[in-house]
């Protein structure tokens, strides 16, 4: 069974947040071990850059060269798409982690390091519903590969 990893700045505040996210978890626990690591907001700082420099350097210590950034200038994929890039990750290796930023982005040492990035299209979207979309997809990917009706 393949493990997800998913580094993620900030925690869910609100309720139908932790809702939906833990609605995905249990429905994952089929399909994959996942974990996700939570990097603490750094908004006891004023300066932006600060914040990019002390949230990026607690990400760093969570990935791999090889891991996905979430970032808006990403390559796009189609839910099958999606799929089978899942499909395909998940025969080589072992785990693989995705990486969601703060709401100021992440550094450009791990942008220059993490040459993985993907995108859920132009829109930005609050990192909070990036979490829950991610972790839609990628339920949706293992229902495309398994062949059940939940993707049509």
């Amino acid at each position: 069974m393949v493990s997800i990893k998913i580094v993620c700045v900030g925690n869910l505040k609100e309720k139908f947040w932790r809702d939906a996210e833990q609605e995905y978890v249990k429905r994952l626990s089929k399909f994959c071990k996942l974990e996700l690591k939570e990097i603490e907001e750094q908004n006891q700082f004023k300066e932006e850059d600060r914040i990019i420099e002390v949230e990026s350097k607690k990400i760093e210590k969570e990935i791999e060269n090889d891991s996905y950034l979430m970032d808006i200038n990403g390559n796009q994929y189609s839910s099958e798409e999606f799929a089978k890039l899942i499909e395909q990750i998940s025969l080589k290796k072992s785990q693989i982690t995705f990486v969601i930023g703060g709401s100021n982005g992440v550094s450009k040492k791990i942008k220059d390091t993490l040459k993985n990035k993907i995108s859920f299209g132009k829109a930005t979207y609050p990192h909070n519903l990036a979490r829950i979309i991610l972790l839609e997809q990628i339920y949706r990917a293992f229902m495309i590969n398994s062949g059940a009706k939940y993707h049509k």
